[in-house]
């Protein structure tokens, strides 16, 4: 059986490498990046976060789809290479959101715990989740207007 672990985390680390939040990094951080995080698989329907009331770890959809929703209105839909549950954790509150699987979801989970020292050892990491932030705070406020 763990002669398939290697060839899932390969998976993993080919998938990584594809992603925009992951371009800057090379073979080897990837792999470091791939055994870091959890894998989980999320069904359609299911609620990963829940508006005002739990959410604690930042997420990497890998493969799926999922509706971003606050007070039961669908504001965005989040796919391969998306992350959430960053806002969160950084900020140490409650989502602001509900995140729901609108197709099953594979993810990378970190808990929040582990995201500070993972976003300081991976600098690229952070440069380009703070890119994605601006450009959802620059959307947002379009969006507004």
């Amino acid at each position: 059986m763990t002669g398939n672990v290697p060839a899932v985390r390969g998976d993993v680390v080919d998938v990584l490498a594809g992603l925009a939040l992951f371009a800057d990094l090379g073979r080897p951080q990837l792999e470091s990046v791939a055994h870091t995080f959890e894998e989980e698989m999320f069904t359609e329907g299911q609620r990963i976060l829940r508006q005002g009331l739990a959410g604690s770890n930042f997420y990497v959809i890998l493969d799926g789809e999922a509706a971003v929703r606050v007070d039961g209105r669908d504001l965005a839909t989040l796919g391969r290479g998306d992350f959430f549950g960053e806002v969160s954790v950084l900020l140490g509150e409650t989502p602001t959101a509900d995140v729901v699987a609108t197709r099953s979801m594979r993810c990378l989970v970190l808990p929040g715990a582990e995201v500070e020292p993972f976003l300081v050892s991976h600098p690229r990491v952070l440069f380009r989740m703070l890119q994605a932030e601006a450009r959802r705070l620059r959307a947002t406020i379009q969006w507004q207007s």
